[in-house]
């Protein structure tokens, strides 16, 4: 850990450091799912999930952005390299195969769930040990997921 003026404990930081970087391998696996539908959606509705599929990864882009700064404002290394994501994502390896536009909204809707919740057990996580700051970065985090998941899910009526 890198020496710091920051006023939190070197405990408490430590501690949002190692769950921050969870939350930072989970976002970037998502991000890299939309990306993953936006190249390979078909169907009658194609345009306007590829735009939706390239704006959520270009918000999870963001998001990713915000933790692995916070990660480093607290004196940690934010890793978000493969063998981090690969290690520490608990998302499920993306359906390569999938093309119909339906079936891409209902998996990313699925990893945005499983995402969402991963950030708002960050949150009471961190505002208990003390980071209220980090509480509030994934709280807006969490805020643009529940948006992605009311668009995409819009689809599915």
């Amino acid at each position: 850990m890198y020496k710091t003026k920051n006023t939190l404990s070197e405990e408490v930081r430590t501690k949002c450091i190692e769950r921050l970087n969870n939350v930072l391998a989970t976002c970037i696996d998502a991000s890299l799912n939309a990306k993953q539908a936006h190249w390979n959606v078909k169907g009658g509705s194609f345009m306007s999930l590829h735009e939706l599929f390239d704006d959520a990864f270009d918000s999870l882009t963001e998001y990713s952005d915000l933790i692995a700064e916070r990660i480093v404002q607290l004196g940690g290394i934010a890793d978000g390299t493969l063998p981090a994501i690969k290690q520490r994502s608990i998302l499920k390896v993306y359906p390569v195969g999938a093309a119909d536009g339906l079936l891409h909204v209902e998996h990313f809707c699925n990893v945005l769930a499983i995402f969402g919740r991963i950030a708002r057990e960050a949150i009471d996580e961190l505002a208990a040990i003390g980071d209220a700051n980090a509480a509030d970065i994934l709280t807006e985090v969490s805020r643009g997921v529940d948006k992605y998941i009311w668009f995409l899910e819009s689809h599915l009526v």
